[in-house]
């Protein structure tokens, strides 16, 4: 969600006068987003044509497939439909824009199962999953016990029934021998904002962790999730669809940004 809010926020900078050729505008800059892009396309609605110079857009909508966030962070699909969106007209003329209403947009991101083994190998995932592998252990993962540790090989796989499946071998600095790390959950949304891990289960080299040590990661993960802490910036997000199958995830969400979040 922290990059739909970034991702939005760059919209507004695309409301500026262009003539005839905004849609082509918006789409090279949109484009600058992403490391790379297979395909985009990107429309702005206006009626009348004269609207986009004050600042105004009936419609923004963007549909595109195979975004690169980074070297190996791959979005399959993305696509975004603005409601009507309204700059500070003086503000724009000053070269700041700034909402002068809240931009509303509903999005839909479609992540395969390629893509998220592909982005496990990704030095960021791996420190996180890292993270998350110590606590596994029961132990709390500062930044130098972190450090200790190497994650060979998380690969995941998604299952049926809304559960996915990751696994992983942990190996400390110095010991040739490695753990094997396997995590299994089915996953829903509670009140569109927060994640809910269901019948949780881990297993260290074949063994069950504890349940309420996997009760507690499972806790945090849910309390990390929360979108309610977006709202400290003048953001409100919600999920309003979550769906796991064997071959890719698939999210549709609401996301609002307030005149404030634009300053």
């Amino acid at each position: 969600m922290e990059f739909l809010t970034i991702f939005l926020s760059s919209l507004i900078t695309l409301i500026a006068p262009a003539g005839f050729v905004v849609d082509r505008v918006a789409q090279n800059a949109i484009r600058k987003q992403f490391t790379s892009v297979e395909q985009l396309e990107v429309r702005i609605d206006n009626a009348p044509s004269y609207q986009i110079v004050q600042g105004k857009a009936d419609r923004v909508r963007i549909a595109g497939r195979g975004l690169f966030l980074a070297q190996d962070i791959r979005l399959d699909t993305l696509e975004l439909e603005t409601d009507p969106i309204q700059l500070d007209a003086r503000r724009l003329q000053r070269g700041r824009p700034r909402l002068e209403k809240p931009l509303r947009a509903g999005v839909r991101l479609v992540i395969t199962q390629d893509d998220l083994n592909r982005a496990l190998r990704s030095p960021t995932v791996l420190k996180r999953l890292t993270s998350l592998g110590i606590n596994a252990l029961g132990q709390r993962a500062t930044r130098q016990r972190v450090q200790q540790y190497t994650l060979l090989n998380p690969r995941i796989a998604l299952l049926a029934n809304q559960r996915l499946q990751i696994q992983a071998e942990l190996q400390e600095a110095g010991d040739p021998a490695t753990l094997k790390i396997m995590a299994e959950s089915g996953i829903e949304i509670i009140a569109g904002r927060q994640l809910r891990l269901i019948n949780p289960l881990v297993r260290l080299n074949d063994e069950a962790v504890p349940e309420q040590v996997v009760r507690s990661i499972a806790q945090g993960i849910s309390a990390q999730s929360d979108l309610r802490q977006l709202e400290k910036s003048e953001t409100t997000a919600r999920i309003l669809q979550l769906q796991v199958t064997p071959k890719q995830i698939n999210l549709a969400a609401f996301v609002q940004l307030t005149p404030a979040q634009s300053r």
